[in-house]
């Protein structure tokens, strides 16, 4: 029997994993913002969020909070040393609208299959952060789900500051509005772009390792990561980072209420309908194409 209390618990659970999907769609929608570029190894990155958080609590018994810090921070330096020794030899080269896409995707396979190389095809699990829930008006929360949310919301709310009151966040919007014009005026255009790519590697990192205790860890954990950032993007608007948070809270929370109504194998039919109707009605997405 569907009840109120019910209802609003499944809409919380939406808002979790709908603040998830925006982590790892705003990362995408960073890269695109900047570089104009997609990333189709997002997922490996997010992978390797997990991996590092799992060995860092089980292996070397670093404390769980500690142990996110450096999931995001170890995965933040990879991304950006990937950018520079795989992305930026393209730069300013012919055929800059293709190449990322061909050079992202065998990124995506090689670390997925190095992945199931180094530690194989079982899939790991990790103890929740905080055990035990919360009551609040008569329903409850999952202490890590709360966890969930506090991390996420306010990783987002101080990126935002950053990206709109930083010197770093000045140049970076500089540099998605008129790259030529931003080097004229003295922002290093390619340190912009590691840091980037680095930073949109650790929000997919963030999502991964705060999602760890809840789903499990495998090699092919980032495919459908990708492919609900995907979804979320063109949900918000490509290139809308505004749009990243609605969207993924959108498909978060359509998700969980088709859970709730019809059952757990729905709610990707759910996902993929929302995402046709959103193409259909407007293809620019809910913010449309925004400049930072």
């Amino acid at each position: 029997m569907i009840t109120g209390t019910l209802i609003i618990e499944q809409l919380l659970n939406g808002l979790v994993l709908g603040c998830m999907y925006a982590a790892v769609a705003s990362g995408l929608t960073l890269i695109w913002g900047t570089m104009k570029m997609l990333n189709f190894a997002h997922g490996e990155f997010y992978m390797l969020g997990g991996y590092v958080l799992y060995f860092a609590f089980t292996t070397f018994g670093i404390p769980s909070f500690i142990s996110l810090i450096l999931a995001v921070v170890i995965v933040f330096f990879l991304g950006s040393l990937t950018q520079k020794a795989v992305i930026q030899p393209l730069l300013d080269r012919p055929g800059w609208e293709l190449s990322p896409l061909i050079v992202t995707v065998g990124m995506s396979i090689f670390l997925q299959n190095l992945a199931l190389k180094i530690w194989g095809e079982r899939f790991k699990n990790i103890p929740y952060f905080v055990e035990g829930t919360q009551e609040f008006f008569g329903f409850r929360m999952a202490n890590q789900r709360i966890i969930i949310l506090v991390i996420t919301a306010a990783f987002m709310l101080g990126f935002w500051i950053y990206i709109k009151k930083a010197r770093f966040g000045i140049g970076l919007r500089a540099t998605a509005q008129d790259r030529d014009a931003a080097i004229l005026m003295g922002v290093n255009v390619k340190r912009i772009y590691t840091i980037t790519f680095g930073l949109s590697c650790s929000m997919a990192a963030l999502a991964a390792a705060l999602l760890a205790p809840i789903f499990s860890i495998n090699p092919w954990m980032g495919h459908a990561a990708l492919l609900k950032g995907f979804i979320t993007v063109v949900l918000g608007g490509l290139g809308s980072f505004e749009g990243a948070i609605l969207g993924g809270i959108i498909l978060g929370t359509a998700e969980s209420i088709a859970v709730l109504v019809l059952s757990s194998e729905w709610k990707d039919v759910v996902a993929f309908a929302l995402f046709i109707i959103v193409l259909i009605i407007r293809p620019s997405g809910l913010f449309g194409t925004k400049e930072w």
